[in-house]
């Protein structure tokens, strides 16, 4: 085994996902350590479509994928390579397995197959295909037929697995299974070897889903005599509960974490980073770092648990190292500014990020900045403002109308000033004022509220919870 500082020469790799739905998450840290893999080695990432599923691939799932990478900033290497545009190409290596007797003509017929299915039930076996046209060249030019390979039947297939170690198989096992179909289309199985030969894949990293699909892809590869690629089955990733990973998990397409929980798509990078692999006790890794360290022998053998709020608190991190002009053109459109809008949000983000974990959270805290009085206080704001309190916003709004100077320094002696000469404690003065500013009991600093929303704004804000509770 390679070490992480060892750079292979030629190494090409490739993500190959079907386009039947969305990019999900255990299919993006597949995409992810594709491409890692080759980075660190100074080869090639390929991206591969696998829509030989003409009825379930859509244009709209083809389109999500491709703009999941690209978030990712995981695009593969040159324009994607669509399956569907090759079967010629698949038929092709079918006929010249047939010529070099290495896959025959099967005419045996769905009650027959249906047949020996039951009997294996009934006998309690495995079902193996047991055709009697394995060794027969007497075919009939006028019945449908399917190419079945001809898989070895006597010895054992080995794999040297980057993760997964040995792995062993007794021939006996791998049955013969069908090539091309009886209309002439190629199996998923026949075409995903001959794509991998003509890319130029030279490294398979997927998931241990696929691990069995290696023994049956290795009687093709070893009957055209093509050379093995290097496997590398990554485990599947798991909910936090150890349950097969589901939506009640956090399973979502990637597009989702952008969308719906305002993931950044370098936090959501890490964190796939992190499933199942691991640099010492490193838990922000830079994507430069990732390239540089990334190393697949140490991707675990056991499966990686999914849990969001990890994910949360990472992207939390990410969001306060993030520009704040960035940020600030993801929480716009939520928020519908103007040009001017879009100033005072930018001033105010080095405030807003320091509490939020997500986009949504950003735009949330914002939204006091651009609403148009009198606000609407949350119900807990409401009840913070009793007669006590509007009395105490009376004596601040005094106070900080006659402030020097409109700045951070200033305003808080005014308050605390007040808060002394009544004997009060500041948060008896400060949270009143929280509510009166923002509407809820939850914001950056209150000197800082009243510094982004200046002092007409400010002290219209506070006089309208002096006059009368908010209906």
């Amino acid at each position: 085994m390679t070490s992480a500082n060892d750079k292979i020469p030629g190494v090409v790799t490739r993500f190959a996902p079907s386009p039947t739905g969305y990019l999900h998450i255990g299919g993006a840290r597949t995409a992810l350590f594709n491409w890692l893999f080759a980075r660190h080695h100074g080869g090639k990432y390929l991206l591969r479509i696998e829509d030989t599923d003409k009825v379930r691939s859509t244009k709209e799932a083809i389109d999500a994928i491709l703009d999941g990478l690209d978030w990712l900033g995981i695009s593969g290497d040159g324009e994607p390579y669509f399956q569907s545009q090759f079967e010629k190409r698949h038929a092709e290596v079918a006929h010249q397995l047939l010529e070099k007797g290495a896959a025959y003509r099967c005419y045996m017929t769905q009650e027959e197959l249906a047949a020996s299915r039951e009997r294996a039930q009934a006998e309690r076996k495995p079902f193996r295909i047991n055709s009697e046209w394995r060794d027969r060249s007497d075919w009939p030019a006028d019945k449908p037929y399917v190419i079945r390979i001809k898989a070895p039947q006597q010895g054992e297939t080995v794999i040297d697995d980057l993760v997964q170690g040995r792995v062993t198989v007794a021939n006996a096992e791998i049955d013969d299974f069908i090539l091309l179909r009886s209309d002439g289309s190629p199996t998923y199985m026949l075409a995903v070897v001959v794509d991998d030969f003509d890319m130029g894949v030279t490294h398979v990293i997927r998931g241990d889903d696929h691990l069995n699909n290696a023994f049956r892809q290795l009687a093709i590869i070893n009957a055209m005599e093509w050379p093995v690629p290097t496997y590398a089955h990554v485990p599947l990733i798991h909910g936090f509960d150890g349950a097969k990973l589901s939506k009640r998990h956090g399973a979502l397409g990637v597009d989702a974490y952008r969308d719906e929980l305002g993931i950044l798509p370098e936090a959501l990078f890490n964190y796939l980073l992190r499933l199942g692999w691991g640099h010492g006790d490193d838990e922000i890794i830079s994507r430069e770092q990732a390239v540089e360290w990334f190393d697949v022998n140490h991707v675990g053998k056991s499966p990686s648990r999914f849990d969001l709020k990890k994910l949360e608190n990472l992207n939390g991190h990410y969001i306060r190292e993030a520009d704040d002009p960035r940020l600030a053109s993801l929480v716009s459109p939520k928020l519908g500014l103007s040009y001017e809008e879009l100033t005072l949000l930018i001033r105010a983000m080095p405030e807003l990020k320091a509490r939020a974990h997500n986009v949504h959270e950003l735009a949330d805290g914002a939204s006091f900045l651009f609403d148009k009085r009198p606000l609407k206080l949350d119900e807990k704001a409401a009840v913070l403002l009793n007669d006590e309190a509007r009395t105490h916003l009376a004596l601040a709004h005094g106070a900080l109308a006659a402030a020097p100077q409109w700045e951070h320094d200033a305003l808080d002696a005014a308050v605390r000033e007040v808060a002394e000469s009544n004997s009060l404690k500041l948060g008896k003065l400060a949270q009143p004022l929280r509510a009166a500013l923002t509407g809820k009991t939850t914001s950056p600093g209150i000197f800082d509220v009243l510094v982004l929303l200046g002092k007409e704004e400010s002290l219209a804000r506070i006089a309208d919870q002096m006059l009368e509770p908010n209906k």
